[in-house]
């Protein structure tokens, strides 16, 4: 029975995906599309700011991570750091981009802040401080992003009952030796961490490498990414330039692969030799200052700014540079956003229809299928989160013209579901497959069956990282832009599709009531999860 619905399971799930891999294959076969690929100007200046970016954000995010982590795990800053987290994941990378350029803008409240008394600037200056060709806009935003979810991913980790304990008495034992706090981490739990962390890091680096949405609003234009510049292709009415808009998003694909093998081995070799040696030769280190409230502060202190720049923008009339606040506040954008309300719908309809889709599939797969079977096929369950967005949609979109749901709201839903499947699996699978075995077995000498067992035992232990793998599924379809335009033919809008068009005009106010909506619906499930995940009290 258990063999039999996992394969049901496989074949609702993994088989749109592997057929979403097949059509996106069969597009990047065009021999002239490759030609044509290699022989563009562009490409490879595009290549290499998607490798400079990416790589560059990736390893800021992972050593940002570890130093925070070694600066709070085991102490009392702990607990509310990771209770901090969820408002940080519920932004949606577009609504963060779009308050970051808000802040960072030739004509932003940073440069507002400090005309008066520094620079003495009447007018904006003409200076690249968003989208510039260095892409160092487009590395801070996805820096500040994947931080809270590198911390996250950790946390699913680190809050497992017997792994925290075991790595708390560790850190004590080695504290009791002389080791400062944050030497005893590097040494102890960092070399049994970081492993657990590899598909989490593979999806950040697939992320950073890839992304469309950020790079069309913070990132460079001259040249953009490959990625942005594979989009605009596929958007393209002529169909050799959409076949060679795929062969980009392959080119990307094997440039993301070789990246992790190369990343595989610089960890591998140097744990071997010089790391081993470094942490076993018994230097005790200096405890030093305590950076963890100072770099969780920074970090909070960047999320509120770019909260409050989108609620101030939101509301701002006439606003002249160099003023701090505006001279009159107008209510027109907002009454536009309440216009608006099928946008509203098609976006809450879709986030709520998917994220639920994705956290009972999830679900049932994490209890139904073998442990084998699971091992080996995610792979194939996480092709969303490692190939690139604009190749994963020309895939989703060759799916969804063969079962004729092109334009449909199916198939967005469809579309939707399949991109939150891995982060629903990547957030349950830590609690689920930790769960403790005797709890049944105590409830079967008991006489009680599986389906009051999971009803009334196991589901309401977990209902904590339940709760957490629906608020993920529900952001992860709010932030969806590709499959939204692509699969929905431009029939259907969504707050993030708006979101992402009206930053590319001068329409301020309107972009940041959007923005603001974008961030607000996740934010709201996300405190509704973190609610209803408390445990109960008797």
């Amino acid at each position: 029975m258990a063999r039999f619905s996992a394969t049901l399971l496989l074949a609702i799930v993994g088989g749109p995906m592997l057929w979403s891999g097949w059509c996106a294959a069969q597009a990047g076969w065009d021999r002239a599309a490759w030609l044509a690929l290699l022989e563009h100007p562009q490409t490879l200046a595009s290549l290499g700011m998607s490798l400079w970016t990416g790589l560059a954000s990736t390893a800021l995010a992972v050593a940002g991570t570890a130093l925070l982590l070694s600066r709070t795990f085991g102490q009392a800053l702990w607990p509310r750091a990771v209770r901090l987290l969820a408002p940080l994941l519920a932004v949606p990378h577009a609504a963060f981009a779009i308050g970051l350029v808000f802040l960072l803008a030739p004509s932003g409240w940073l440069l507002r802040a400090l005309s008066p008394w520094a620079t003495g600037l009447e007018a904006p200056p003409p200076w690249p401080t968003t989208q510039d060709p260095w892409g160092l806009g487009l590395i801070a935003v996805l820096l500040l992003k994947e931080i809270p979810f590198l911390l996250w991913a950790a946390a699913t980790q680190l809050q497992r009952a017997e792994v925290a304990q075991r790595w708390t008495r560790e850190l004590l034992l080695a504290r009791s030796m002389g080791y400062s706090a944050p030497s005893a981490w590097w040494r102890v739990v960092w070399p049994q961490l970081w492993p657990r962390l590899r598909r989490p890091l593979l999806a950040v680096l697939a992320y950073s490498l890839t992304v469309v949405d950020m790079a069309l609003i913070i990132g460079p234009t001259s040249p953009p990414t490959l990625a942005v510049l594979a989009w605009q292709w596929l958007l393209h009415t002529d169909p050799a330039l959409n076949t060679q808009g795929v062969a980009a998003a392959w080119l990307l694909s094997v440039v993301l692969a070789g990246s992790a093998g190369v990343a595989a081995l610089v960890w591998r070799v140097p744990q071997r030799a010089f790391w081993r040696q470094r942490w076993c030769r018994g230097e005790r280190g200096k405890a030093g200052v305590n950076l963890g409230p100072l770099g969780f502060g920074c970090l909070l202190g960047v999320y509120g700014l770019v909260m409050l720049a989108l609620s101030v923008g939101s509301v701002a009339g006439l606003w002249p540079f160099p003023g701090l606040l505006p001279e009159t506040l107008s209510w027109h954008a907002w009454a536009s956003v309440w216009g608006s309300l099928p946008t509203l719908g098609t976006t809450l309809s879709l986030a709520l229809a998917s994220a639920s889709a994705a956290l009972l599939w999830s679900v049932a797969w994490l209890e139904w299928a073998p442990p084998g079977w699971d091992r080996r096929l995610r792979p194939v369950l996480y092709m969303p989160l490692v190939l690139p967005p604009v190749l994963w949609v020309a895939g989703v979109h060759g799916l969804s013209v063969r079962l004729g749901l092109d334009a449909r709201w199916a198939g967005l839903w469809l579309a939707h579901t399949l991109a939150a499947v891995p982060y629903v699996l990547i957030a349950l699978s830590p609690a689920y497959l930790g769960f403790e075995a005797r709890h049944q077995q105590v409830c079967a000498s008991l006489g009680v069956g599986r389906a009051v067992f999971l009803w009334r035992v196991k589901w309401p232990l977990l209902r904590a990282a339940l709760s957490a793998g629906f608020a993920i599924g529900f952001a992860v379809s709010v932030a969806q832009y590709l499959p939204t335009l692509f699969v929905g033919a431009g029939r259907f809008a969504t707050m993030t599709t708006e979101a992402v068009t009206l930053a590319a005009g001068a329409q301020r106010s309107l972009t940041s009531a959007y923005a603001l909506l974008l961030w607000g619906f996740p934010l709201l499930v996300w405190a509704w999860a973190a609610r209803w995940g408390q445990p109960r009290r008797f």
